[in-house]
């Protein structure tokens, strides 16, 4: 008996010693009140996209909940008001899958909202589902779906500067490796969807680097955030039902609550004093580094131009960035793809095109070659 209480006392032991040091995450602190400013949130409509909503609202800021389901969106909204006592929280639709959605969201709120302060790319999937595309999914919602909303939002950031952009990465991008000839391409089978998420996730990372760049001097500063080891339905949705309940349990055990993973997405927007650190990485509200092919200015100049095309906003890859050449729109019934072995190309379910007042911002600023230097965090 005394052996069994013995090896119990040493299980909970180091389980608290587990949790405290790499799985509860630090608390956010940040700007207190955010009274006369506008947040938009994608995905808020559970896990930490909802928790990252209730503590803008609690803190006074407007909250637009950017979702794909109207009636999980609609529900947020109610319970985000109640608990936040906040009535600044409304919802506007958003499939970040269809790039037709995403040029529509962009109208509806810049035609609607009169500021933008802060934008949080949270909407995420890990896998693809039953859904077949025949474009990769994964790429297109976790990140060509997000670059191409801050394209068409950033002249409201700008003018509402300062102001901040953050997206929401994963530690997955470790493993990610780009091949530029295949961003698009449809993915089959789990093997493939796990390589596609860490890919997307190490765009995450790239597209954060480069935009940082993109607007130095503007005002808009940018963040990729880490949120750890969070028990959501991103991966378990996805899981056959019966492995669900022995898996629930353990996650609850050994993964943080969402609330837990929304801190370091709100160090990034609220914390005062990081705008030296735009384009860094954030896990556990702290600056990390990253992993090589994450920290390569080349290839993320490469994939800022890769995406453009994939987003339907003009020239890509092979584009020189002639400063003095105005973007052209794209046909506005295809979305061009990269050159490669993909069995089809890809076409959008609407128009694909440049809104007024919405720049390229590939001319902000001048191509960068080499690998720049990671300022120090004080």
């Amino acid at each position: 008996m005394e052996t069994l209480l013995l090896g119990a006392g040493l299980l909970l032991g180091a389980y608290v010693l587990v949790y405290y040091n790499l799985v509860k995450a630090p608390p956010c602190g940040g700007i207190g009140s955010l009274r006369g400013r506008t947040a938009v949130v994608t995905g808020a409509n559970s896990g930490i996209g909802k928790m990252t909503a209730l503590e803008l609202a609690r803190r006074g800021a407007r909250v637009v909940l950017a979702c794909r389901s109207r009636e999980r969106g609609e529900a947020a909204v109610f319970d985000l008001r109640q608990e936040s006592g906040n009535n600044e929280v409304i919802f506007m639709a958003l499939d970040l899958a269809s790039l037709a959605s995403v040029q529509a969201f962009a109208t509806a709120f810049l035609s609607s909202e009169p500021r933008l302060d802060i934008l949080i790319h949270n909407a995420g999937i890990s896998s693809c589902g039953r859904t077949r595309e025949a474009f990769n999914l994964l790429f297109r919602v976790n990140h060509v779906g997000p670059f191409l909303l801050t394209h068409l939002l950033l002249p409201r950031l700008k003018s509402c500067a300062p102001s901040r952009v953050v997206v929401v990465s994963s530690a997955a991008h470790r493993r990610g490796r780009l091949d530029f000839t295949r961003l698009d391409c449809p993915v089959v089978g789990w093997q493939q969807e796990l390589r596609a998420y860490a890919d997307s996730k190490l765009a995450n990372v790239l597209f954060a680097r480069e935009l940082a760049t993109q607007l130095e001097g503007t005002g808009v500063t940018c963040y990729a955030a880490h949120p750890g080891p969070v028990n959501s339905e991103l991966f378990l949705r996805h899981l056959p039902q019966w492995l669900c309940p022995i898996l629930r349990p353990l996650a609850w055990l050994v993964l943080r609550a969402p609330q837990g993973g929304a801190q370091t997405p709100l160090y990034c927007a609220l914390q005062e004093g990081i705008e030296p650190l735009s384009g860094r990485y954030f896990a556990n509200c702290r600056v990390e580094e990253v992993s090589p092919a994450a920290r390569d200015d080349q290839a993320a100049h490469r994939l800022w131009k890769a995406t453009k095309k994939l987003a339907g906003l003009g020239p890509g890859e092979d584009d020189d960035d002639d400063p003095a050449e105005e973007p052209q729109p794209q046909d506005p019934g295809a979305l061009s793809s990269l050159s490669g072995p993909c069995p089809e190309k890809t076409r959008v379910s609407g128009p694909s095109r440049s809104y007024p007042g919405s720049p390229d911002l590939s001319k902000l600023t001048k191509r960068r070659i080499q690998v720049k230097a990671e300022p120090s965090p004080d």
